[in-house]
């Protein structure tokens, strides 16, 4: 071969944006497909729960469902929005491959003070859940959460139908059958984490500094709280001045059908929102920020095509959905004539949920937080208030306030989405990962 001349090197070309948006919709469905039947059926729990007490009569449905208002406004909203900090640390972390840095009724009320006092010891299990399922999510471990939640429900149903029926403990039956189940769940995942090779590396230690690591949760920890708090709350309020309306006993137990059916669907596009922030955590964590914005792209595509599907579902069997909760023809009716505005929150639910995903995966919970806090607080609340008492549109008034609130939740995640600098949040990921392990070594 002549001198100065070379072969030709062969360039490795670009992959189609199609190609890497399919691959990244495979990630995703890995993710959360599997995550829905974890979040839906734990969530069923509470549910079967429900339409049990139900089935036993219109005030103890009522007050079951302003005692698990109270408990979601003092304890599980709290609980979750604390354990959601983990999708930001963990994610990223595990990108960064730093493993080791991982005023009503009063009958109503008394039914209500019954159901509370018993479901308080769920709070204990509770918690430890959440930590846990946000500690396997951000490594794609979904299949054991996913077993156990399937074998735990299957074991809730006989518990909480003896417990309830059986043994006549009533709705305070169908509380303890919920922190049984929670138990048993914990029990299953902690076996689970000290025998798996899968979390030899990612396994808590007692090494490194504590302190920092704490520090760091807690920055993440309670903007994550005041996030979801501020958004669960909401809903429990409009619960509780539901009680203050004409028939409180109808209007409560019709408007905690509503929330239990939302809230079911809920844990869909969060378990969207989850795939979103674990794949969107690890791809700034390793600095991918291109990789990030493909994750987004792909899970918002299969949000909005679920939400499709399960509105069109839920609209046409909206002549028989109220008689999951009770059989009085008065209920069913009303449940059917609020199935629409049903329809429109979960709509809308789906794409604030997606995002909220995004915005712990990127790590900015406060802004997040005071979109929420303007949203619900400044035009949603005020808006059910004015619809249900001023208009004297009632159950349908509270409800479409909770709409609108939703409506600006959604604007407002948009724009910040939009106007992201991904590169920026996947420079401020590994300058958080590696500051946080040469501190440990130090």
């Amino acid at each position: 071969m002549e001198k100065g001349l070379s072969l030709p090197t062969e360039r490795k070309q670009p992959r189609r944006w199609e190609v890497v948006l399919v691959e990244e919709v495979k990630r995703t469905c890995y993710i959360a497909l599997p995550m829905v039947v974890v979040m839906v059926s734990q969530n069923l729990l509470r549910v079967a729960s429900m339409s049990m007490v139900g089935h036993l009569g219109e005030l103890e449905l009522a007050g079951t469902a302003v005692a698990t208002s109270l408990t979601n406004v003092t304890g599980f909203s709290l609980l979750f929005g604390m354990a959601s900090a983990l999708e930001t640390l963990c994610g990223q972390a595990y990108g960064a491959r730093q493993y080791e840095r991982l005023g009503q009724d009063p009958l109503i009320s008394i039914e209500a003070r019954k159901f509370s006092v018993w479901l308080i010891p769920s709070l204990f299990p509770y918690a430890l859940l959440q930590l846990i399922i946000r500690y396997l999510a951000s490594q794609s471990l979904i299949f054991p959460m996913l077993w156990s939640s399937i074998v735990v429900l299957v074991i809730h149903v006989p518990i909480c139908w003896a417990l309830v029926f059986k043994l006549d403990f009533g709705a305070a039956g169908a509380a303890l059958a919920i922190g049984i189940s929670y138990t048993i769940n914990v029990i299953f995942l902690v076996i689970y984490l000290y025998n798996s090779k899968s979390c030899e590396k990612t396994r808590v230690t007692c090494s490194g500094d504590v302190y920092s690591s704490i520090k760091e949760f807690f920055r993440f920890a309670i903007p994550s709280a005041v996030m979801i708090c501020l958004e669960w709350w909401s809903y429990e309020i409009v619960i509780l001045l539901s009680g203050l309306l004409p028939n409180p006993q109808l209007e409560t137990s019709v408007l905690s059908i509503c929330l239990t059916v939302d809230i079911l669907h809920y844990y869909i596009p969060y378990s969207f929102g989850v795939a979103a922030s674990t794949r969107i955590s690890n791809e700034l964590g390793a600095g991918n920020p291109e990789a990030a914005k493909t994750a987004l792209l792909a899970v918002s595509a299969i949000g909005v095509m679920e939400a499709i599907i399960a509105i069109t579902t839920l609209f046409c069997s909206r002549s028989v959905l109220g008689y999951a909760f009770g059989n009085e023809k008065e209920l069913v009716d009303y449940v059917k004539d609020m199935t629409l505005f049903i329809c429109f929150s979960i709509f809308a639910d789906t794409i604030q949920t997606i995002l909220s995903g995004v915005a712990r995966g990127t790590g900015w919970q406060h802004i997040g937080a005071y979109i929420n806090l303007g949203s619900y607080y400044l035009v949603g609340i005020p808006m059910a208030l004015v619809l249900g008492f001023v208009l004297h549109l009632n159950g349908k008034g509270l409800w479409s306030g909770l709409i609108i609130g939703i409506v600006m939740q959604c604007i407002m995640l948009t724009l910040v989405t939009c106007f992201t600098n991904w590169e920026k949040q996947a420079r401020k990921a590994r300058e958080r990962m590696f500051e946080g392990a040469l501190s440990d070594e130090e």
